[in-house]
């Protein structure tokens, strides 16, 4: 059962240091036996159905196969019991566009690198992950930069304790490591060539990578259907476009001004891919257009540090316009841009500005879970998907809420009275040290 107490909040800051830095770590014990776990008393937000008092939560496999109030929903004998009587329990967040792990791709050899994987560069060790955890993330798009016009191919990554990036990746049926492909426009990939020096040239560029790519596919089935004639060699660029232009990849799309963004819906018009528009700091100016494509939006309301020219007319209403123009809605953070422990409040000032609460927390989960054809998995408390939730101690809107707890596949990943977790959560000295360097061979003091 869950304590909450001043001590356990109280952990010294040597014990607090120790832990994060891996000297010490509390894991959380073995539960031999015991193949039902039970979350009991918690007001539940299922997300997809009104809210429930009083809520019990059954877990097996890391499913959830009961929900519903206390009283209708018996306990098993020997079930593990998990007492989270006065706090919430809703699904894990998802966010749709996350660059924490440092998910790097393309590079400065040219403007469109579909070929290239953040795969290959997550650092699934990195304390990013831990704090997108401590803000109760349990699934994310861990995305290229928007330096390129192709940047590269995504990962989804279902945020378990994990050494290596294979343990965190979501899969298509064929095993491969699932992901959509980012692309950009405005002025982020704007450069010297071979990068292109206008908005036209951007846009002219990409239809002819595409058009290759039609070609490439036309050649590859003409051979499947004729043996005697030669496939095409191998390509893995045009090859992960023809997954775009199949439907199997999902196009994410960072855009800011409304010319940008109507350039994004005639391409994806013309070439018939699916594609998520990112950021649409402008999307407001040009929502029936939106809506009327049938393109879902990833928005975020805190953008560009510094100031950015096209984020200029950013405007926290967005949310709410797009909603009532009938567009899905998600929101991300960015991160680093929106530090991941503070996603719950992008939703809070999505309402502020009009947003129903109702589609705020589910920009927060389903609608992103929707954005990567994961929502029969995550996104929402329903029997069947998988037991990933966050735990708050109040409103999920309240700027005075904090995340407790965060439990992925029914496992807890983070739990704020763990001194590590809790340092990870609310910063300070030692906070995302990877590790205390440590060496036989250091001279301390004097050359002694």
């Amino acid at each position: 059962m869950l304590q909450r107490t001043t001590a356990a909040r109280a952990a010294t800051t040597t014990v607090c240091l120790l832990v994060a830095l891996g000297i010490l770590r509390a894991e959380e014990p073995e539960r031999p036996g015991r193949a039902v776990r039970a979350f009991v008393g918690a007001r539940l937000v299922p997300i997809a159905s009104p809210a429930i008092d009083d809520g019990v939560v059954l877990v097996e496999n890391g499913r959830i196969t009961a929900i519903g109030a206390r009283a209708a929903v018996p306990v098993p004998d020997g079930a593990d019991v998990v007492d989270l009587a006065g706090l919430v329990l809703m699904p894990g967040l998802v966010c749709t566009h996350s660059h924490v792990g440092e998910p790097f791709a393309a590079d400065g050899s040219g403007p469109l690198q579909p070929e290239v994987s953040s795969v290959d560069s997550l650092d699934v060790r990195s304390a990013s992950l831990a704090r997108a955890r401590a803000g109760g993330l349990t699934t994310i798009n861990a995305m290229p930069g928007s330096g390129h016009l192709i940047g590269g191919q995504t990962a989804y990554l279902k945020l378990k304790r994990g050494g290596t990036v294979e343990e965190l990746l979501y899969r298509f049926d064929d095993g491969a490591p699932m992901g959509g492909l980012k692309m950009a426009n405005g002025t982020n990939p704007q450069g010297d060539a071979p990068f292109p020096g206008t908005r036209a040239k951007s846009a002219a560029l990409v239809r002819e990578r595409f058009i290759a790519a039609q070609r490439h596919r036309a050649l590859v089935d003409a051979a499947a259907a004729d043996p005697t004639k030669e496939p095409p060699a191998r390509d893995l660029g045009l090859e992960a476009l023809v997954e775009v232009l199949e439907g199997r990849r999902i196009v994410h799309h960072h855009t800011h001004r409304h010319d940008d963004i109507m350039t994004v819906l005639r391409l994806a018009d013309e070439f018939d891919f699916r594609v998520v528009l990112h950021h649409v700091s402008e999307g407001w100016k040009v929502a029936d257009e939106i809506a009327a494509a049938g393109v879902p939006c990833s928005v975020i309301l805190v953008d560009a540090p510094g100031g950015k020219l096209e984020a200029q007319d950013l405007s926290y209403d967005t949310a709410r316009v797009l909603h009532e123009a009938g567009a899905a809605v998600a929101l991300h953070t960015d991160d680093y841009i929106t530090d991941s422990r503070l996603f719950l409040r992008s939703a809070g000032l999505a309402v502020r500005a009009g947003l129903p609460e109702d589609a705020a927390l589910a920009a927060l989960t389903l609608a992103g879970a929707r954005m990567l054809d994961l929502d029969e998995r995550i996104g929402s408390l329903e029997v069947g998907k998988d037991a990933d939730f966050c735990v708050l101690d109040g409103d999920p809107l309240s700027v005075y809420t904090q995340v407790q707890e965060t439990w992925v596949l029914g496992e807890r990943v983070f739990d704020r009275d763990d001194p590590a977790d809790r340092l990870l959560a609310v910063g300070g000295p030692g906070a995302g040290d990877e590790r205390i360097f440590t060496s036989c061979c250091a001279f301390v003091g004097g050359g002694q």
